[in-house]
């Protein structure tokens, strides 16, 4: 569960605005978007497969710099 402790004279954006910041780095709206319907286990492989392709992409553009 994502929380966050509001300090002293914070204001509710700011304090909204760490909330959502913590919560898209904990991923958890993406694993409940992935939970809203039933993935084929070759469907989910494929996801993953493409997603490891692009992290490698990424990795090695970032390296030919």
């Amino acid at each position: 569960m994502t929380g966050v402790n509001a300090g002293d004279n914070e204001n509710f954006e700011s304090l909204l605005k760490r909330f959502n910041k913590r919560v898209h780095q904990a991923g958890i709206l993406s694993e409940i978007r992935h939970g809203e319907f039933f993935e084929k286990p070759s469907v989910k492989r494929k996801r993953k497969e493409a997603a490891k392709k692009r992290k490698s992409a990424r990795a090695s553009a970032n390296k030919s710099r």
